[in-house]
């Protein structure tokens, strides 16, 4: 039993309260379009790791996968704003199947929607939110911020400072922060720490400049991390400074 309690250490989360933000396109898999079962299974799975070693989890989750606003807005001439409420639907819908994911696990799940609609979830409203933290239940935000031309990384960034959280956890498809894409640069370098001022003047795509304004007047820590390596999110939690971009 003794060569276990070293792992165990190793794992001893180091945050109290976090906020996951989670692409639309991360619940496809390796599908083209929509939710694929396995993938969000397996993100269900990783956030019960996370609730059973004692962290208050909330979840931000994007739309991409169903409908993005700013591509129909900017490729098909359609109304910005009208864009940008299908794509506060889109969440919706991610948020709900996320829901019934984590609860067929046997956790207790709330869907906090910015736009009311009352027969599938609750309003937002802050205070209840935080009570359903301490309360031991998972939180997904849906409806990004409920206004158009905001970001769900914006919306992210918002209710993490709402709801106090230690850290905005930026689930994404490659290990860090690059000083260039790294899908396109095969030589791109991996920034370990970076600052938010750093990150607004050379321009690294992290999150909308908002977003990272937000982060950085409200002193929020960011980790940017590869979703798709699986024990990511709890090794992040843990505080493995291997992993991931930590932004300050």
């Amino acid at each position: 039993m003794t060569p276990d309690k070293p792992q165990e250490q190793a794992d001893k989360p180091v945050y109290r309260r976090v906020l996951l933000k989670l692409s639309g396109e991360a619940l496809m898999g390796s599908s083209q379009f929509g939710i694929d079962p396995a993938t969000l299974h397996r993100l269900a799975e990783e956030v019960r790791e996370l609730h059973d070693s004692g962290v208050e989890v909330a979840l931000v989750i994007g739309g991409g996968n169903i409908f993005r606003g700013v591509s129909a807005s900017t490729q098909h001439g359609m109304d910005r704003a009208s864009a940008d409420y299908m794509g506060m639907m889109a969440t919706v819908m991610n948020a709900l199947a996320m829901q019934d994911s984590i609860e067929r696990l046997g956790l207790p799940t709330r869907v906090l929607s910015a736009i009311e609609m009352k027969e599938l979830c609750e309003p937002y409203i802050r205070r209840r939110a935080i009570r359903h933290l301490e309360k031991r239940r998972v939180v997904i935000f849906a409806a990004g911020t409920g206004n158009p031309y905001f970001t769900t990384d914006t919306a992210a960034a918002l209710r993490a400072m709402e709801i106090h959280a230690d850290v905005l956890m930026k689930a994404t498809k490659v290990d860090g922060i690059y000083d260039r894409d790294p899908m396109k640069h095969p030589d791109a370098v991996r920034y370990e720490r970076v600052t938010y001022l750093e990150v607004l003047q050379r321009n690294l795509q992290v999150m909308d400049s908002t977003a990272i304004a937000l982060c950085r007047d409200n002193k929020l820590p960011l980790v940017v991390f590869n979703l798709h390596q699986p024990g990511n999110i709890r090794r992040v939690v843990a505080g493995d400074l291997k992993i991931g971009t930590r932004v300050e």
